[in-house]
């Protein structure tokens, strides 16, 4: 099974990587090992059909092997890692709308057990992919070879591929994940709210504020779900960005440094290279050098 979804990745994407017709589908073609890259990843899930792949987000490490899927909850910084090549893949961004509507329509059929803390907090996990689960997204993908069927039919397969999730080993995770008020949905929120202000000085306090809890648990959950504390997340994402500027850019670091918030030039510095162990214009240099990246949804590759 793994082998049809694979030829069928294999007929439509066009490069490294590809956007689809197919809304929320992206389709992922790597032939040749590549150098590690530093990402922000969305909540999607990535299926793996072939190869192997490995993400790592503070303390948090996983690795999807061919037949797994590796499911992001929030949006992660991430050092990702092809540990086998070829890798295929296809990957699905998550809509929490279309979860949730399932759910609701799904009345209490899926799991009955509530799910556990340690279900629920976690940012990245890899599961393995069942049979059902596999025959889905390969319907899904195959969509592409009759464009007529896309807009009848990709809807739901793509409602079929949720509730295959919901009602599999992760269920619980997604559940939370798509209930407005969960401690889950609630963390996830609270990440793009610090996502869209890694720039502006932070404190504890101000993101307890904002995410209605107090600072020594929003830490507690927080470090769970990402693997870091709210304010070294935030410096991951100034880390990155300032990373994307000096490699597409003409700007010096100094003023890469005051755009993405640092103060202190020296600081910024001091933090990049404990970060790529070289300063910003030495890595910027061999950035430019190397092989455009391979993209895939959103901010992330590979």
């Amino acid at each position: 099974m793994l082998d049809r979804l694979t030829a069928a990745i294999d007929r439509h994407c066009a490069g490294p990587s590809s956007e689809t017709r197919i809304p929320r589908l992206t389709l992922v073609s790597v032939d040749e090992p590549v150098e590690h890259a530093d990402l922000l990843y969305e909540p999607m899930i990535c299926f793996v059909t072939d190869g192997a792949k490995r993400t790592t987000s503070g303390d948090l490490c996983e690795v999807a092997h061919a037949g797994d899927l590796l499911l992001t909850t929030i949006d992660l910084p991430m050092a990702v890692a092809l540990e086998k090549t070829p890798y295929r893949s296809a990957v699905m961004r998550l809509d929490s709308r279309a979860l949730a509507a399932l759910l609701v329509e799904l009345d209490g059929t899926g799991p009955a057990a509530p799910p556990s803390a340690a279900a629920t907090a976690v940012g990245q996990v890899s599961a393995e992919m069942t049979p059902e689960l596999v025959d889905a997204v390969t319907r899904w993908v195959e969509l592409l070879d009759s464009p007529e069927d896309i807009g009848p039919l990709a809807p739901r397969i793509e409602s079929e591929i949720h509730y295959r999730l919901l009602r599999g080993s992760l269920g619980p995770l997604l559940r939370q994940w798509s209930l407005a008020g969960s401690t889950a949905s609630r963390v996830r929120e609270v990440a793009r709210w610090i996502r869209e202000r890694y720039a502006e000085p932070l404190s504890i306090d101000a993101i307890a504020t904002a995410a209605h809890m107090s600072p020594a648990g929003l830490h507690r959950h927080f470090k769970a779900t990402t693997g870091m504390s709210p304010l070294k997340y935030q410096k991951h994402l100034r880390l990155q960005e300032a990373r994307r500027r000096l490699a597409t850019g003409d700007a010096t670091a100094a003023q890469i440094a005051q755009a993405v918030g640092y103060v202190s030039a020296t600081q910024f510095s001091r933090e990049y290279r404990s970060a790529y162990g070289l300063p910003p214009g030495q890595d910027a240099a061999r950035l430019r050098a190397r092989p455009a990246p391979v993209r895939t949804p959103t901010d992330g590759r590979v």
